[in-house]
């Protein structure tokens, strides 16, 4: 009998209490470990002044008006509940991509704001080139999901990513019109997360492919060329973007006549 209880005791001993284990690590949400993982874009001030990207400066007069367009741009997808913004402009030349690049600068000078800039001029991109990024990964690629983000984005700043384009696509159209497309797109706000987000897209007048993509944004903004784009194709442009989407502002870009400080207009 002495053998068995000791023999228990022993059995005590060794299958007593459980172990309390450590409780698991906090999983970061979705969000932020994609976004942690993008890689980091290092880029040269003396490149991007030469790109005309001017919204670093917090002393420029030309990045004092960016940042007067930002806060209305803000208010207004805030009143909304928006979060994506078209970027086009009737003609080619008439600094877009110039524009987009600066807003989501400025826009990135706010710490509580996230923003993602993506390069949808599949025919002529001209994002990676502007911020001196070296030849990224087709964006076609992405947007068929074959890609991943992190292949397809770069962070520039800890809240700003760009998906930049290193081959043009011969059918552009097409393919922002297609499921594929619209999977992107929802793949970008949901594993991004970001307050912002920025498509800069073809002119309008040069094919059908802003028309193809409106349905995915919230919002518009037209970069209209000071003389240059006529009334007529301003008008034109401002009717297909009211009645595919929301006509969030018209900027008023190259306006030799204007205050430099004033140089970029906002209306809407």
């Amino acid at each position: 009998m002495e053998h068995i209880r000791t023999a228990m005791q022993k059995a005590g001993a060794s299958f007593g209490s459980p172990r309390t284990s450590e409780p698991p690590a906090p999983t970061k949400p979705l969000q932020e470990t994609v976004w942690d993982a993008l890689p980091v874009a290092r880029l040269s001030p003396a490149h991007l002044e030469g790109s005309r990207i001017v919204t670093l400066d917090k002393n420029h007069q030309v990045g004092v008006a960016y940042d007067m367009l930002r806060t209305r741009v803000l208010q207004r997808l805030r009143e909304n509940n928006w979060t994506s913004i078209a970027i086009t402009s009737p003609t080619a030349g008439g600094g877009k991509s110039s524009l987009a690049l600066n807003l989501a600068f400025s826009l990135s000078n706010r710490p509580d704001c996230r923003i993602a800039l993506l390069d949808f001029d599949l025919r002529c991109p001209t994002i990676g080139t502007s911020l001196g990024i070296p030849a990224s990964s087709p964006i076609e690629e992405f947007i068929r999901g074959t890609r991943s983000f992190e292949q397809s984005f770069k962070k520039l700043k800890d809240n700003l990513a760009v998906a930049t384009n290193g081959r043009p696509v011969e059918f552009a159209a097409e393919l922002l019109q297609s499921p594929e497309a619209v999977r992107c797109v929802t793949e970008v706000r949901e594993k991004l997360s970001p307050d912002v987000i920025l498509y800069d897209l073809p002119p309008m007048l040069a094919a059908d492919d802003v028309m193809a993509f409106l349905p995915n944004v919230d919002c518009a903004i037209l970069v209209v060329e000071a003389e240059k784009n006529t009334p007529e194709q301003v008008a034109a442009c401002e009717y297909e973007l009211s009645s595919r989407s929301k006509l969030l502002g018209v900027i008023l870009n190259k306006c030799r006549h204007a205050v430099e400080a004033q140089a970029y207009g906002y209306g809407g």
